[in-house]
């Protein structure tokens, strides 16, 4: 594998490239290798979420029953507002 020194990387870039790395939650080297292949049209584009795609199927059925019990209140309907 060939490597590569990047110079004289503006701060606004760099802030942006810290800021993608958080996001993606993986390092900056790949995610560098990741935007520079997709911009060369060498991988396909990959579409990323906003992270909450980790928490997916991680409740317990107590956490569901205790999110439904202090949301239940949204389902209610006003009737005032519909007349």
């Amino acid at each position: 594998m060939k490597q590569l020194t990047v110079r004289n990387v503006s701060e606004p870039l760099a802030k942006s490239l810290e800021s993608e790395r958080k996001r993606r939650g993986q390092s900056l080297n790949q995610t560098v290798l990741e935007l520079l292949s997709r911009a060369l049209g060498l991988t396909p584009e990959v579409r990323y979420t906003n992270g909450l795609e980790k928490l997916a199927g991680t409740w317990s059925e107590e956490d569901v029953r205790e999110f439904e019990a202090n949301t239940a209140c949204f389902e209610q309907v006003d009737p005032e507002l519909w007349s």
